[in-house]
């Protein structure tokens, strides 16, 4: 497949946190992915509408009219993880705000791209509770996107997708290593030129850590990371407040890391 308008929709994911910092600016899977695509076509246009903290429903009324009016040939849609994590989530209320941008964008004429979401009591042993939730939510996506002719990267029956190495130390977004698999994997999805299936291979195994190291890990998480997001949700606050898209508008990628996603 040939692109040459590419918009990204979503949240923290696809803006990228866990791979960059906010000095320097985040990297993530989507400007990856725009590496890969504009090595094939240097012509390639790209616009990033993510903001961090921002729920399915603030994706749609805030980044699809704007996305419409790009006009893209390409589009990605990642969105429902910070619905999962609040009190109130409706499994079905979130497919259907998700399967709204799926028809306005195909509807469009652009080929969409969406996501499954992992198991996210495998990464955050805290969030296992909220398991069933991911798992609802996953088979609404599934089914939309079938409906819809969205093409789907499903990742919650990869196990590696849960090693601590895909995440960063928050544990909410993806590291380096995942942004790139990531990208890697909506590449081979979409068949793009030097994209293949080596982002399903498994990482190498390591040690399993003691019982002390795990429960030092899990204090530390607790106080630096999830207390913080507790104390926000506390005060009505996201981390997205006052935020804007880093890349608004359609501009050429600059192939910096050489166009590639590479798993590493």
């Amino acid at each position: 497949m040939t692109f040459t308008r590419y918009v990204a929709l979503g949240d923290s994911q696809t803006e990228g946190l866990g791979d960059g910092d906010d000095v320097l600016g985040h990297r993530g899977w989507a400007d990856r992915l725009a590496e890969h695509l504009a090595r094939a076509d240097q012509g390639l246009l790209y616009a990033n509408l993510a903001v961090r903290g921002r729920t399915a429903a603030q994706i749609r009324d805030e980044q699809l009219p704007a996305a419409l009016e790009l006009r893209p040939d390409l589009a990605t849609v990642m969105a429902g993880m910070n619905d999962v994590i609040r009190p109130g989530f409706d499994a079905a209320r979130v497919a259907g705000e998700l399967e709204e941008m799926f028809a306005a964008l195909v509807g469009a004429g652009a080929h969409v791209v969406t996501v499954t979401f992992p198991d996210i009591g495998r990464i955050a042993p805290m969030a296992r509770p909220l398991v069933p939730r991911v798992l609802d939510v996953n088979e609404r996506i599934r089914e939309a996107a079938s409906r819809h002719g969205v093409t789907l990267v499903d990742t919650y029956p990869l196990a590696y997708v849960t090693d601590a190495r895909m995440w960063s130390r928050d544990r909410l977004h993806a590291s380096p290593m995942g942004h790139a698999r990531f990208a890697a994997a909506v590449a081979h999805a979409l068949g793009l030129p030097g994209s293949d299936d080596t982002w399903m291979a498994p990482l190498p195994a390591l040690p399993a850590p003691g019982a002390w190291r795990s429960a030092a890990t899990e204090a530390r998480w607790l106080a630096t990371f999830a207390g913080p997001w507790i104390g926000r949700r506390l005060r009505g606050r996201s981390s997205g407040d006052g935020r804007t898209a880093k890349r608004p508008l359609l501009a050429p990628v600059p192939c910096d890391h050489g166009g590639s996603p590479t798993l590493f």
